[in-house]
């Protein structure tokens, strides 16, 4: 079957065009997260990768929470579907996986406000948590540090009115991660 040039040429167009596309968007779509921490307080203990997977190690991070006596909200880092949801030894855990497949499990929470198969948004309540909370990260099912992923506010400098006017309101620090 013989083709007519015209038709070559529309066939050579969309596949340029697809090739194009892919090239333009891959950087971005590989490009490494940088998250706000799921709740606001500090890490008191940091990942330790295990030397097997059955070996001793820390397989995430904790959070040390200021006010153990409140139930602090705890927010998905990334937009995802969460594929657990319940209790693993007396403790609430919700596991919510991303689109990019990786996995984050957020434990020793207090209460839980999602369901398995839920959609949740960037910033989205997943559940409460009172004087820790657990961190993990796997990627293709192996656990990986999510620290370096974590964002930490870039404030940025800002005049007072010394004239008497009023000041304006305190603009939301910009988010930055490590490099």
């Amino acid at each position: 079957m013989r083709r007519r040039p015209s038709e070559v040429s529309a066939a050579a167009l969309s596949t340029l065009t697809i090739v194009m596309l892919l090239i333009l968007t891959a950087p971005s779509a590989l490009a490494a997260p940088c998250w706000r921490a799921p709740v606001t307080g500090e890490i008191v203990d940091r990942f330790r990768a295990p030397a097997c997977p059955f070996c001793a190690g820390k397989r995430g991070l904790e959070f040390g929470l200021s006010d153990p006596s409140a139930n602090e909200h705890v927010r998905s880092v990334e937009s995802g579907v969460v594929t657990f949801s319940g209790r693993v030894a007396g403790t609430f855990y919700v596991v919510v996986e991303h689109s990019n497949q990786w996995k984050i499990t957020y434990g020793r929470l207090s209460a839980v406000t999602v369901e398995r198969g839920q959609r949740v948004a960037r910033g989205g309540r997943l559940g409460s948590a009172r004087s820790e909370l657990y961190f993990g990260l796997r990627v293709s099912g192996v656990y990986r540090d999510p620290e370096p992923f974590l964002g930490v506010p870039l404030s940025r400098p800002r005049l007072i009115p010394i004239d008497g006017t009023l000041r304006r309101a305190i603009p939301e620090p910009a988010w930055t991660c490590r490099p």
